[in-house]
């Protein structure tokens, strides 16, 4: 995982550590979760993404402390939908019961017009009907804002043909060697960021 990933997850600390315990010391919690997680990185942008890292969580405070203290936060959510061989499984950032909302956390350097299509469908996963009320928040360092989603049993239909989809195609064999030949990385998404993307290079050989 690279600086993108590690900073989400340090700047959800802090929002946590203040909404939960009311921590004074939010910004201080994140920089050092951060500095944790990223110890023996490589990624270049490290500096850059840290130094983010203070007003996202100022933002992210500002959006989510009027909802008052999350009865659950970091939940885990195992979903056994019939014709899966294995679950689908994630986790929540953020619950309150008494209200019945759900909100997931995404630090990023723009805010999106609209929730986008895979976070819908990621924190549809952590719900169980259209009654629930699920939502993304998003903070970049200047700016915050949190969406509904809707039609959250549409999002929970495609996750379920995806999963399936996903596990017919893992079953045409069981040779790592086949899915290499078979495929072609996209190094423009950002999941090959970082280190990852020399491993891409090392396994695909281009």
């Amino acid at each position: 995982m690279g600086a993108p990933a590690h900073r989400g997850t340090a700047v959800e600390a802090g929002i946590a550590a203040a909404l939960m315990e009311n921590a004074e010391n939010a910004t201080e919690i994140a920089v050092q979760k951060y500095n944790s997680l990223m110890a023996l990185s490589t990624d270049k942008r490290r500096e850059d993404y840290g130094a983010t890292i203070p007003a996202m969580v100022e933002q992210g405070i500002a959006e989510l402390k009027d909802y008052g203290v999350p009865s659950h936060t970091q939940g885990f959510v195992e979903w056994r939908p019939e014709g899966l061989a294995a679950p689908i499984v994630g986790y929540f950032d953020f619950h309150w019961e008494d209200h019945n909302i759900t909100t997931d956390l995404k630090t990023t350097e723009k805010l999106p017009s609209a929730v986008k299509v895979a976070h819908a469908r990621q924190v549809a996963l952590y719900v169980t009907s259209n009654n629930a009320d699920a939502r993304v928040t998003y903070v970049t360092p200047k700016k915050r804002v949190t969406y509904q989603i809707d039609h959250i049993n549409e999002h929970r239909n495609a996750l379920h043909r995806i999963a399936l989809n996903c596990e017919k195609w893992l079953a045409q064999s069981d040779d790592p060697e086949f899915f290499i030949k078979t495929t072609a990385p996209d190094y423009e998404s950002f999941y090959w960021s970082g280190p990852a993307r020399q491993i891409g290079y090392e396994i695909w050989g281009f």
